[in-house]
């Protein structure tokens, strides 16, 4: 069983609400194991992060980064949260939400390979 912080569930009740356009553009095609028969959580609680989007079966996150993950900060929290879900066993994928808007069906496809 993954590391759950209760502290962080409203948090991630109030991501779900709200995602960003390429959370629910990707959240559309991914949702109701339209993806090999794979089921998705968005917005899953893990230890002290909040991804957003976790297939248990497979063992993956898919991460959609903003602008924010681009910067020299962002880039360091990153490696530092991938550093700690891979020692969970996690796989994370990341894709940058122009990637999303505009390549769907190339991140779909990497998903799916990975699965």
């Amino acid at each position: 069983m993954l590391p759950f912080n209760k502290k962080l569930k409203t948090l991630a009740r109030q991501l779900r609400k709200n995602m960003t356009e390429a959370e629910s553009f990707l959240w559309q095609r991914i949702r109701k194991k339209q993806l090999k028969g794979r089921q998705f959580y968005r917005q899953k609680n893990i230890g002290n992060y909040i991804v957003d989007f976790y297939c248990l079966s497979a063992k993956a996150i898919v991460e959609l980064d903003g602008g924010q993950h681009y910067t020299q900060e962002g880039i360091r929290r990153d490696k530092v949260r991938d550093k700690y879900l891979d020692s969970l066993g996690l796989t994370t994928l990341r894709f940058s939400d122009r990637e999303v808007l505009k390549n769907i069906e190339g991140v779909l496809e990497r998903i799916f390979e990975h699965l």
